[in-house]
């Protein structure tokens, strides 16, 4: 099985000499490593400098629900499908936090990315208040059924679902593993009850959230995460290759 990991770089780094140093880094480390599927999604702004290869996809941060038209500063699923993109993460707390992303408007992109051919990189998870009043499957089951809502039963097997739980992410405390797998189980569950079993046991279910070299292992065997989906650690070409490493490790 080749696990999926997913470099975000957010609004990193600040050039494009650092942007292509990183990437080309990673590029000449993967040569070494099996197993992996390796995404890396960039800022808008440096994606046509970068191409997908064998084991080393291209992706995008975000995408916009229209393919064209009068909406300035957005950017259209076929743009970026244009530019080689094959996977796009949609529903980033980050984007529902700061930038009042709805459910609503997350599945509006789905369906769009789904159009032009995108793999959805589809993320969901609870915020710190929300588990501590006992709300988690509520939130999850909430957040699936409005982000997939009218997505079909052949399509989902392109959908990659992305647990984060928000107050993991950029913390430092990353969720415990024992309580990762509970998740993988529960979305799978929440899954198996919209479309199938079937659909549910086939789907990917990757973590992001604090994810390092110590602990990215741990998620993939224990946890039972079909990848992972990777943060301020993915800006540290050592460290990513080491996650790759251990992640890769039979």
């Amino acid at each position: 099985m080749r696990f999926l990991i997913v470099a975000n770089w957010k609004c990193n780094p600040t050039t494009l000499k650092e942007a292509r140093r990183l990437f080309n880094s990673v590029k000449r480390g993967l040569k070494k490593i099996k197993n992996v599927e390796v995404v890396i999604c960039p800022s808008f702004v440096y994606l046509s400098c970068f191409k997908s290869f064998k084991n080393l996809k291209l992706g995008a941060q975000d995408c916009f629900w229209e393919e064209k038209g009068a909406f300035t500063g957005e950017i259209s699923p076929v743009m970026l499908k244009d530019l080689g993109c094959q996977y796009v993460i949609i529903g980033h707390s980050e984007r529902r936090t700061n930038f009042g992303e709805t459910d609503e408007m997350i599945n509006k992109k789905i369906k769009a990315a789904l159009i032009a051919k995108l793999n959805p990189i589809f993320c969901i998870g609870e915020i710190k208040e929300e588990r501590e009043k006992g709300q988690i499957q509520n939130i999850l089951k909430s957040q699936i059924e409005k982000g997939l809502n009218g997505i079909l039963k052949r399509e989902i097997k392109n959908i990659v679902i992305a647990y984060e739980p928000v107050w993991a992410i950029g913390t430092g405390n990353p969720c415990d593993i024992e309580e990762a797998q509970k998740m993988a189980l529960l979305i799978r569950k929440l899954i198996s009850q919209k479309y199938s079993p079937a659909i549910a046991k086939d789907l990917r279910i990757i973590y992001g959230g604090s994810v390092d070299s110590q602990n990215a292992r741990d998620y993939i065997k224990e946890a039972g995460m079909a990848g992972l989906l990777v943060g301020g650690a993915s800006l540290n070409h050592r460290e990513f290759l080491k996650i790759l490493k251990e992640v890769a490790r039979p």
